[in-house]
């Protein structure tokens, strides 16, 4: 599977072990990251970039991750995202679900989780 897929995600998390972790679990697949350290640079980056699919954590400073899903599908209803979440309690990550999050996964999360979720998105059609 590796180097087969392609694609533009945007991992938008506030800790950068977290993004660094995120990365290695989907960049073997051989897709193109781009990171994002709170949600108002992933609003940014969503904006002025392509982005087929995003990872966004829920707990983040200077717009928290409801918001910027909110506003990512707002400006880009077809945009595929992932929600992510460790500490908050699981009913948000159900309301990320409802805001438009295809998958919602409770951290920690297992690389094998991770990297089919965003596969089986990124080959889904828009």
């Amino acid at each position: 599977m590796p180097g087969n897929n392609s694609g533009r995600v945007l991992i938008a998390d506030d800790d950068a072990l977290v993004r660094a972790l995120l990365r290695q679990m989907i960049e073997p697949a051989g897709m193109t990251i781009v990171e994002a350290a709170n949600g108002r640079e992933a609003l940014e980056l969503s904006a002025n970039s392509h982005i087929d699919l995003a990872v966004v954590d829920l707990v983040m400073p200077e717009v928290d991750g409801l918001e910027t899903i909110r506003e990512m599908l707002r400006r880009h209803p077809d945009m595929k995202i992932i929600a992510v979440s460790g500490a908050l309690p699981a009913h948000y990550l159900d309301l990320a679900a409802r805001l438009g999050a295809r998958i919602a996964l409770p951290k920690p999360i297992r690389a094998e989780e991770l990297l089919e979720a965003v596969t089986a998105l990124l080959r889904e059609k828009s």
